[in-house]
């Protein structure tokens, strides 16, 4: 795609993530009210799209339990505080393999259900957008596989779409862009895509620009991208993103610093990131905005 500066932003802030954060930062929201009371904060500091995860509100454990994401939604669909939500459907597909000279069967860990039951939180809670991750990776701990086969993702994917939800594309490697381009070119997802290029993941694309480039030149023209980088490059990823003619990720679940030695709520690196895009000559836009462009409907969730 052509690199021109994008002169209108969205900011999306991933709210709390899956990660074992729990315990190395107080401000890593865990319970329904204090994650979606996050989410709600950082949308009045700038985000027009909120990425949630859920977690077991004692142990801080990333869950799929419909229940604490119907909560969330509810909170954040009760407030006076407009946002567009993003509810992530990467639960499920975890193996954890038994060692190197025992692989199988897997050890405890391992979360793999079927495409519906991972979709089971979307159809019920009916986000604007909902995430897809388009891969199957090597995921930073040694026997651990983030596991998305092609049959996984078609099922997924369609359903996303058939639900009316847009599919925001997980994209951690060139590999999983191409493999998105093919879901668009089965009709399975929407010509219009969102793409969400994660740069810095163990083992994924790595966070140099080179890798960056490649990843943005590999999104087709009529895509709409954003980007993350892991920890320290969170806020240098808001400014190459927004070069690139991209939109910008931060928050809790990739970066828990706002400086060094200094823990950051969500709300403070949306802001810090809004000021980057301002300080660059553009300007952030909102939920409104966001929905006219990415052509999103807010709806109520089931049986509100």
């Amino acid at each position: 795609m052509p690199l021109e500066m994008n002169r209108k932003v969205f900011i999306t802030c991933a709210v709390t993530g899956s990660g074992g954060t729990q315990d190395r930062s107080s401000h890593v929201p865990r319970s329904p009210e204090q994650i979606a009371n996050s989410a709600i904060a950082a949308a009045k500091a700038g985000a027009a799209v909120v990425h949630c995860h859920v977690r077991d509100p004692e142990t801080g454990a990333p869950s799929r339990d419909l229940g604490l994401y119907r909560e969330v939604t509810d909170r954040i669909r009760d407030s006076d505080t407009d946002v567009v939500l993003n509810l992530t459907a990467g639960m499920g597909g975890d193996i954890v393999f038994g060692g190197v000279e025992s692989p199988l069967p897997p050890v405890a860990g391992t979360d793999m259900v079927g495409a519906t039951e991972r979709v089971a939180h979307v159809a019920q809670c009916l986000p604007e957008i909902c995430t897809l991750d388009c891969g199957t990776m090597n995921f930073a701990e040694a026997d651990y596989v983030m596991t998305n086969t092609p049959g996984m993702l078609r099922a997924m994917g369609k359903m996303m779409t058939d639900l009316g939800v847009k599919p925001e594309i997980e994209a951690f490697d060139t590999g999983h862009l191409w493999f998105a381009k093919q879901l668009v070119k089965e009709g399975i997802l929407a010509p219009d895509a969102l793409v969400q290029l994660c740069m810095g993941v163990p083992w994924g694309a790595p966070d140099d620009l080179n890798t960056f480039m490649a990843m943005v030149n590999n999104v087709p023209e009529d895509w709409t991208f954003s980007a993350v980088g892991l920890g320290r490059n969170q806020m240098a990823y808001v400014a190459a993103s927004v070069l690139a003619g991209g939109n910008v990720r931060v928050g809790l679940e990739d970066n828990l610093w706002l400086d060094k030695g200094v823990l950051a709520e969500n709300w403070q690196l949306v802001e810090r990131a809004g000021t980057i895009i301002e300080n660059m000559g553009a300007r952030v836009i909102g939920p409104t905005e966001v929905r006219e462009k990415l052509g999103l409907v807010k709806r109520a969730p089931k049986g509100a």
